[in-house]
């Protein structure tokens, strides 16, 4: 009998992803075989319809990583960034116009004795506020009529220096209980995805789009996803991400102010705000735990989000 050479683990995973196995689930839910699992590579591709090199690799987190930077040290941005090609049929933002802030989040705000002491501030005085200042506003807001349904606002969670900041669309029922964003089955499916990559949740920062949850989980409407614009813009400002990884339709033609579909929007790099931050789009965890089949595509937006860290 001819000794057969092992599997390297790309190969393994690929095979085990095409048995309905998520490559995504702790490395010790995998099924180990005492004997080496050999499969012809073409037979991989043609399972996963993906080459066997885009197979993901699970990964030990890494222990948390105090950020010793100081507070005002500039990051770096690398230049590298694609732009779209002027092909797309869609347009984007003009990130050098006045951002558009929504009145009753501003009335709401000097409704809670903070009138504006300054011109400046009298136009958005959230851009100048701390986090704690930031914090408590937001708990407090009525700018939208969602307040009325809310049990807590859901503001955000993770290193407030981090690299990475994930955005993601609004509350769901569970993130509205707990106060906390991507919590349940997509929650715990986002830390796999970061596992996978290399990263906790604590080495993270991430928000949502709304603040508070949408009676159903219906979509944001209009005036709603502007009442909380200037939160996230000063989270944004705040934390000076590196990258930003937008997950799900809500979140991406928010923050790109498109109604592009997800699947056109990904696969590339935009610019978002003035500061020009790296933003890829993926799909949201939701999503692919009722569609496992595109987990291939999100693993390619997730290894190029890696790559410009």
């Amino acid at each position: 009998m001819v000794e057969r050479p092992p599997l390297d683990e790309d190969r393994r995973l690929a095979y085990l992803e095409a048995m309905g196995v998520s490559v995504w689930e702790p490395r010790a839910s995998l099924p180990v075989s005492a004997e080496p699992l050999v499969v012809e590579p073409a037979s991989v591709a043609a399972a996963t319809d993906m080459p066997t090199a885009t197979a993901p690799v699970a990964r030990e987190v890494p222990p948390a990583v105090v950020d010793e930077r100081p507070v005002t040290a500039e990051r770096s941005v690398s230049p590298e960034i694609v732009s779209p090609p002027e092909s797309m049929s869609f347009p984007l933002p003009d990130w050098e116009e006045e951002a558009d802030y929504s009145p009753a989040l501003l009335d709401e705000w000097e409704a809670m004795g903070h009138p504006p002491t300054t011109e400046a501030e009298a136009v958005n005085p959230i851009e100048r506020m701390d986090w704690n200042t930031l914090g408590a506003t937001v708990r407090g807001c009525r700018a939208c009529r969602l307040w009325e349904t809310r049990t807590k606002t859901v503001f955000g969670t993770g290193d407030r220096r981090a690299d990475l900041m994930i955005i993601g669309e609004a509350p769901g029922a569970e993130e509205d209980s707990q106060g906390e964003p991507f919590v349940g089955r997509a929650g715990q499916l986002l830390t796999r995805m970061l596992a996978a990559i290399g990263f906790s949740r604590e080495q993270v920062y991430i928000a949502n789009v709304l603040k508070c949850r949408p009676p159903g989980n219906r979509d944001p409407k209009p005036d709603e996803a502007l009442a909380c614009q200037a939160y996230l813009h000063r989270q944004v400002a705040l934390i000076e991400p590196r990258v930003i990884l937008s997950v799900g339709r809500i979140s991406a033609q928010h923050l790109l102010k498109t109604e592009t579909p997800v699947g056109q929007l990904r696969g590339r790099w935009f610019d978002y705000g003035p500061a020009r931050i790296p933003l890829r789009v993926t799909y949201h965890p939701a999503y692919l735990l009722r569609s496992p089949e595109q987990k291939a595509k999100a693993w390619e937006d997730l290894t190029e989000v890696k790559r410009r860290l």
